[in-house]
């Protein structure tokens, strides 16, 4: 284990050059929580968040991320590799199941994991939050996606107010967990985009979702703490919009048959922090010596430029070897496991 110093990660998040290689991992898989984070007490209310805790140190990240509370938006469950966009998962479908929404009250939830599991954190480590998913994630789950598309249509009105009831209490959730001085930043969790473009036409997602992240992005930064953007797809179109617009320290979630990361550093690197990018098929396709090369060239890319962390292009999903995602970490802090 190396001494773990979060100030590693805020320097790339400002763009600045680490003072040592640095990793990123949105979240690893129960697997990998185990083996490096030892056995779940289940007699312990937080024994899997101290399991993960645990895990995140021994595999030299400067940082663990952490739901603030549990907080979520109650909706239909979706069959694994079910599609999002199926009209049967709607559970919003008119102004009058709108208004029979059981909407959360973020104020009501309990937000002390941050302070109690916080004061067990090593000297100079910090939480990163994410949410229950994010803005368009959950819009899509209540209303399913070709629905929402048709209702852009039918009921923009409607909409809209789906949009602002979930973006509201977000943003009410993020300002309540960065109140807490165990967070040093926040991820923004939110799929935007297919391979080829964004889930809405640009000019939908600047009416009904940007909006909102701007708001999470601004109060992140009114409490002193960066805010990572976690989204997938082809976002290309709107990056100026999430650099210049929403202002997010940070970029994550990269795909090689979109833009290898590489690219996706040199484009924007100088503008906003790249984070992670190692392709999940790559990683999982790929000799474990070709990972370690690609991972350590690009450590080397971005060695005295900075805001570049290193780590996956998305997770590490259950059907990720430990040994290639240890092949990839490698680069950064030697042998593990």
């Amino acid at each position: 284990m190396r001494t773990p110093d979060f100030a590693n990660l805020q320097a790339v998040l400002a763009r600045q050059a680490p003072s040592r290689p640095t990793l990123f991992e949105f979240f690893l898989n129960n697997r990998l929580y185990t083996r490096l984070g030892g056995p779940l007490d289940t007699t312990d209310p937080f024994g899997g968040a101290r399991m993960i805790m645990r895990a995140f140190l021994a595999a030299g990240y400067d940082y663990v991320t952490m739901s603030g509370c549990d907080i979520s938006f109650p909706h239909k469950e979706v069959a694994r590799g079910a599609s999002r966009g199926m009209s049967e998962l709607a559970i919003i479908e008119d102004r009058a199941s709108f208004e029979a929404y059981p909407w959360p009250d973020p104020d009501a939830f309990d937000y002390s994991r941050l302070d109690v599991l916080g004061a067990e954190l090593p000297p100079n480590v910090k939480f990163i939050v994410n949410g229950p998913g994010g803005v368009l994630e959950n819009v899509m789950q209540l209303l399913g996606y070709e629905p929402l598309c048709l209702l852009l249509m039918d009921d923009p009105a409607l909409v809209a107010d789906v949009f602002d009831a979930v973006g509201s209490r977000l943003l009410r959730y993020y300002e309540l967990s960065v109140t807490h001085s165990s967070v040093g930043a926040i991820i923004s969790n939110d799929d935007w985009g297919f391979n080829t473009q964004t889930m809405l036409a640009p000019e939908l997602m600047r009416q009904f979702v940007f909006p909102w992240h701007q708001r999470i992005v601004a109060a992140a930064h009114a409490a002193g703490v960066p805010a990572i953007l976690h989204s997938c797809g082809n976002l290309a179109d709107v990056m100026d919009d999430i650099i210049d617009v929403m202002k997010f320290d940070g970029k994550h979630s990269y795909e090689d048959k979109i833009i290898p990361v590489e690219e996706a550093y040199e484009l924007w690197g100088h503008r906003i922090a790249i984070m992670g990018g190692i392709d999940l098929d790559f990683l999982i396709r790929r000799p474990l010596a070709e990972v370690t090369a690609r991972s350590a060239a690009m450590l080397q890319r971005s060695a005295t430029r900075g805001s570049f962390a290193l780590g996956t292009g998305n997770s590490v999903p259950e059907y990720v070897p430990d040994e290639n995602y240890f092949a990839m970490t490698e680069a950064a802090v030697g042998k593990i496991g």
